[in-house]
């Protein structure tokens, strides 16, 4: 089944570019193109649509006005030419952010997280699948107090969600900034952390004691969630318990 997509962008330029990256790939088919927010909108009620290419800076509505609009989105790549808004945009949970002027094999790396295979200009590629190697940053950048500020991932003891934001708390430090918790789940390594309430992610290699209804993490008395509280059990059941 093909990606059925829709370009706002009040550009013709960048427009008429990515209309011709999509007609290079087969899986693509371009449903239409606004201009504005509004007739994004439209469309958006109209039309089954799978994948968002969306410019940040437009009139009336900006695009990340509008995604945080929307109640529910499809899957959305961002198209800007200010670096700057990037981090915005993963807050967000876009699946990706295109710096203009867009090359097209920028573009295919991008349709590769779409569709989470790599991708070549004649269709994803299932015979690299199992070949390409994977590692994970040790590292993570956040927004707070307008700076992108850098946390070892190793460092990080536990997160807790309040409201639309996050406090990220390691040994020596609080951070705070706009996040779903929900998206941090996504990005950090499976192995090393746990979603244990609605509230909190944990790094397991903090935890100093737990028992069936919360853990311990340095001073601090994490809840156990009933809903996870099956999953957390067994997790924790195998870290070689005598």
């Amino acid at each position: 089944m093909k990606t059925r997509c829709l370009i706002v962008d009040d550009e013709p330029l960048a427009i008429n570019v990515i209309k011709g990256f999509i007609a290079r790939l087969d899986q693509l088919v371009l449903v239409g193109t606004c201009s504005n927010a509004i007739d994004a909108f439209n469309v958006l009620n109209a039309e089954p649509i799978d994948l968002l290419f969306i410019d940040i800076q437009m009139p009336q509505m900006t695009g990340l006005e509008f995604l945080k609009s929307l109640n529910q989105r499809p899957k959305v790549v961002l198209t800007t030419a200010y670096r700057e808004y990037a981090m915005d945009g993963y807050e967000l949970d876009v699946v990706d952010y295109l710096l203009k002027p867009i090359s097209f094999d920028r573009f295919l790396k991008a349709m590769s997280k779409v569709i989470g295979q790599p991708y070549s200009s004649t269709g994803p590629d299932t015979s690299k699948l199992h070949s390409q190697p994977t590692t994970e940053a040790p590292y993570i950048f956040v927004r707070e107090d307008k700076k992108m500020r850098k946390i070892m991932i190793s460092d990080i003891q536990y997160i807790e969600s309040i409201k639309d934001y996050v406090k990220i708390i390691t040994e020596g430090q609080v951070f705070t900034t706009y996040l779903q918790i929900s998206y941090l789940e996504k990005k950090l390594p499976e192995k090393s952390f746990i979603r244990v309430h609605r509230s909190f992610i944990v790094g397991i290699g903090h935890i100093k004691a737990y028992s069936s209804t919360d853990l311990e993490i340095g001073q601090q008395s994490i809840p156990i969630g009933r809903h996870y509280k099956g999953q957390v059990m067994q997790v924790l059941d195998t870290l070689g318990t005598l």
